[in-house]
């Protein structure tokens, strides 16, 4: 190990806490780890971490203090006990919650003497530290910039500005993408398996569906910025698919899915979407008008 890399502390050890663990630890940083189940612990300290007993003694042993845990409340309940270590650190919280949560949690650090940085890891703990991976922060520029070489080993950063909901405002909004794509794939697996049509079969074909459908999107660099451009502007051509031409066939899977005694909710809340599209006036304009609804519902 290379005691001239400056140390770490990580505090949470699921999937994602080890893999950033060992990924520290391969690029030389002494690393410091604390986990509430501390047998999660033991492989990490075999091959090299440090266990510390507390996490006030886990606080203390590094300037840069990376949490990876289930939501903020869990950041209050193991950093309340360690208030009086965490003067000077910077907070790097990787955890998933609220981006008003977050903003609350950058003035509860400051309160103690830390700086605060939020972020959000953009890929599944596997990739930790290849170049697939990339990790939205958010915070003051210049804490970012002063432990960015460290973090860069996590993944690729997207520094997004010093308003420190901004990291996860823009996790949750690509989760958002995310989720919804893996609840379309099981919804039309169970559509068809209600057939009799066997999941195994099946399943491949609703992944090459989503597959197909971004590569829909971007067939060139310029597609997403013409959708960002057109969804900014109000401009919906509707050349080549309508909402009313849309929202049928949401009407046609809803039906299919009544027959077949599958879960409506997923469908019904797309035909929902295109329904009050359609009777809003966009009904000749694209599907991208369903932009205006939610806009409007949001505000």
């Amino acid at each position: 190990m290379n005691s001239k890399k400056s140390p770490v502390t990580l505090i949470g050890l699921g999937p994602m806490g080890q893999a950033m663990v060992r990924t520290l630890l391969g690029q030389g940083h002494p690393v410091t780890v604390w986990n509430r189940t501390p047998s999660r612990a033991e492989p990490l300290v075999v091959e090299g971490a440090r266990l510390a007993a507390s996490p006030t003694e886990a606080v203390a042993s590094s300037d840069l203090v990376i949490l990876s845990l289930t939501d903020y409340q869990a950041m209050y309940d193991i950093l309340s006990t360690a208030e009086s270590a965490l003067a000077g650190r910077t907070i790097v919280n990787l955890s998933s919650d609220d981006p008003d949560v977050t903003r609350e949690a950058a003035k509860w650090a400051a309160k103690h003497g830390a700086t605060f940085i939020a972020g959000g890891v953009m890929t599944p703990a596997p990739t930790v530290g290849t170049e697939a991976a990339y990790v939205f922060y958010s915070g003051p520029k210049s804490a970012f910039d002063a432990h960015e070489p460290v973090l860069r080993h996590i993944g690729g950063p997207r520094f997004l500005g010093e308003d420190t909901g901004l990291a996860q405002l823009y996790y949750l909004a690509h989760l958002d993408v995310f989720l919804t794509t893996l609840a379309s794939v099981v919804h039309a697996t169970a559509l068809v398996s209600a057939a009799g049509v066997d999941e195994a079969a099946f399943a491949p074909e609703a992944i090459r569906m989503v597959i197909e459908t971004g590569q829909m999107l971007a067939a060139e660099a310029e597609t997403g910025l013409e959708l960002g451009r057109n969804l900014a502007s109000g401009n919906h051509p509707g050349e080549l698919a309508t909402a009313v031409m849309m929202g049928a066939t949401a009407d046609h899977i809803v039906s299919a899915a009544k027959g077949s005694g599958v879960d409506l909710v997923l469908p019904e809340a797309v035909k929902s979407l295109y329904d009050r599209t359609v009777a809003a006036g966009h009904g000749k304009d694209s599907w991208t008008a369903m932009y205006e609804i939610i806009k409007k519902k949001a505000a």
